[in-house]
């Protein structure tokens, strides 16, 4: 009877792995850890090492089993410590993720700061916030990208103050009830005055004055340092404060109008286009033949689109973007007239959508 001969394996097989490798000293070094712990560990939930670490061994590539040197790891860390050097990678290494879950990842934060800057923000016209759709919508027109390694809440505020440059939106107030003794009241009306907020009421009780307010988010740390002098007390009664009641369907038109200007910009350049093309079509179709330009056809929208420079331009228009999502669909082509209306409908089907009369 045959026996089949049975290899022993030399290797540990290392599966379910999320590698953290860390460059020091124009060298790599990687550890193997378990999906899903390191940041877990980082955040503070995990606390067991062992949780984390599939081995207290310290590679140069994971992948291919092969070790960090001795020499190498002591030029780097000052020390061959396995368990010294791991902690140093797992809290400054850079966790490798796939290109789907990195994907993944960035869209969850993107909708997470798109929240952040809803709440904050509100419409200085209304006073009310604006809906989830059209914050992510603005954020993609500044052509936001999001940084895996910085916090939403940071990038949300720097999203604010970009937004701030070219759009109708601004902070919303925080409210605040400030007490002070009834001697300093005058010095902190100036205070209100100069950093422009808006006093909602006064109320009085054995020298002892209360003042409710709105005011920017940005004045807050002067505000309680100035009564932290005065040996006042500070209440936060809202972080942000935004107009109560039902809106309105017009009022929110209004504003769809306001931010649909750059999209509906593009199409009028694209009419513009057209109208020119038209002209050239005209013109060579009348026998001016001696000063006749090449004429570019694109395919796509089934339209003649004149010299090689407005040939460049019009793919980059929204009306050959358009024309070339029909086409994917199996669509026929759309002119830009018929565009910029379809343009318009989407708009503000995707406005309307989150909106709730």
């Amino acid at each position: 009877m045959s026996r089949s001969l049975v290899q022993p394996v030399g290797q540990k097989r290392l599966t379910n792995v999320a590698v953290v490798r860390l460059k020091k000293r124009g060298m790599r070094f990687e550890i193997a850890c378990y999906k899903n712990k390191v940041l877990s560990w980082r955040s503070g939930v995990e606390k067991d090492l062992d949780e984390v670490l599939q081995s207290q061994t310290v590679y140069s590539n994971v992948s291919k089993g092969v070790l960090a040197k001795s020499k190498d790891m002591i030029a780097a860390f000052g020390t061959d410590d396995h368990s010294q050097i791991c902690l140093e990678i797992l809290k400054k290494g850079e966790l490798q993720v796939a290109g789907k879950e990195r994907e993944s990842q960035l869209s969850s934060q993107f909708r997470d700061i798109a929240t952040i800057v809803m709440e904050k923000t509100i419409n200085p016209e209304t006073q009310r916030p604006y809906t989830i759709s059209m914050i992510e919508r603005l954020m993609h027109e500044i052509h936001f990208a999001v940084d895996g390694n910085s916090s939403s809440k940071k990038q949300a505020l720097e999203v604010i103050h970009e937004l701030e440059k070219n759009f109708p939106i601004k902070k919303a107030p925080m409210r605040l009830r400030l007490t002070v003794s009834e001697n300093h009241l005058t010095s902190v009306m100036e205070k209100l005055n100069s950093w422009n907020a808006n006093t909602v009421s006064k109320d009085g009780s054995e020298n002892q004055l209360s003042v409710v307010c709105e005011m920017d988010p940005g004045y807050f740390r002067d505000c309680d340092a100035f009564l932290r002098n005065l040996q006042g007390k500070l209440e936060i009664l809202a972080v942000s404060v935004h107009v109560e009641g039902d809106a309105h369907v017009d009022h929110y038109d209004d504003h769809a109008e306001i931010l649909s200007r750059h999209p509906k910009e593009s199409i009028d350049t694209v009419l513009q286009l057209s109208e020119k093309m038209q002209k050239q079509t005209i013109s060579a179709g009348n026998g001016n033949a001696g000063e006749e330009v090449k004429q570019n056809k694109c395919s796509t929208c089934n339209a003649v689109v004149g010299d090689a420079k407005q040939y460049r331009d019009h793919f980059k228009s929204d009306w050959h973007k358009h024309n070339l999502r029909r086409k994917t669909r199996q669509l026929p082509p759309l002119t830009a007239e018929e565009c910029m209306a379809d343009l318009e409908v989407g708009d503000l089907k995707s406005d309307l959508k989150d909106y709730s009369f």
